[in-house]
C-alpha cells in the first residue's frame, strides 16, 4: 500500500495512463502548441469551462501561485487568448476571461482529442471502454473537474472601450452565442 490506503499498482497504473492522457493533450494542441505551453492551455481550459475567473481564484484553481497565473495571462493577453480587466463590483479585483480565439483553440484541441481517444478506445472491447470511461468520470469527479456538458455558454465579446465607445464597457460583456459545437 502507498500512502493514503491507495494501493501502489493503482498509482502507477493512473500514472501510466497520466503519461499517455499527456501525450494525446499535448498531440491535440495542433498547430497551436507552437505559441501555446500545455499550462496555458490549462488555463484556457479552466476559462471556458468555468467562466471569468477573479486571478487569484485561477490561480487556486490551476495551482499555481497567483504571480505565476498573471505572468501566463499576461502571455495570453498577448496573444489574445484571454482578457484582464477589473470587475466592476470590486476595482481591486483583477478578472480574467477566455476571447473568441482563447475559446476556437480550446474547442479545436477537444476535437482532435476526442479523434485521438477514439482511436485509443477503439483497440478495447466495449466492455473495457465503458468501464474506463466509468473509472474516468469519477477520477475527473473526485479532482473537481467539470464536464464538457455543463460548461458555460459561449460568450461573444464586445469591442474595448475606445473612441466613441464610453469607458464603462467591460471586455466579455456581450450575448450569449447558443449551442457548444465540437465537444
Amino acid at each position: 500500500m502507498s500512502g493514503h490506503g491507495v494501493d501502489g499498482s493503482v498509482v502507477d497504473a493512473v500514472l501510466t495512463a497520466s503519461r499517455t492522457m499527456v501525450g494525446v493533450a499535448a498531440r491535440s494542441l495542433g498547430d497551436a502548441a507552437e505559441d501555446t505551453t500545455i499550462a496555458q492551455y490549462r488555463m484556457l481550459v479552466v476559462l471556458a469551462s468555468r467562466g471569468q475567473q477573479r486571478m487569484v481564484d485561477l490561480a487556486l484553481a490551476l495551482g499555481v501561485a497567483p504571480s505565476t497565473a498573471g505572468r501566463m495571462s499576461d502571455r495570453l493577453v498577448r496573444k489574445q487568448l484571454v482578457r484582464r480587466h477589473r470587475a466592476r463590483a470590486d476595482r481591486r479585483s483583477v478578472l480574467v476571461s477566455v476571447t473568441a480565439a482563447g475559446r476556437q483553440v480550446v474547442d479545436e484541441a477537444t476535437t482532435r482529442r476526442r479523434v485521438l481517444i477514439t482511436g485509443i478506445l477503439a483497440k478495447l472491447p466495449a466492455a473495457e471502454q465503458e468501464a474506463i470511461a466509468a473509472a474516468f468520470a469519477s477520477f475527473a469527479e473526485a479532482a473537481g473537474e467539470i464536464p464538457d456538458s455543463l460548461w458555460p455558454p459561449v460568450v461573444l465579446e464586445a469591442p474595448l472601450p475606445g473612441p466613441g465607445r464610453p469607458s464603462s464597457e467591460q471586455p466579455g460583456d456581450g450575448q450569449v452565442q447558443a449551442g457548444k459545437e465540437g465537444r
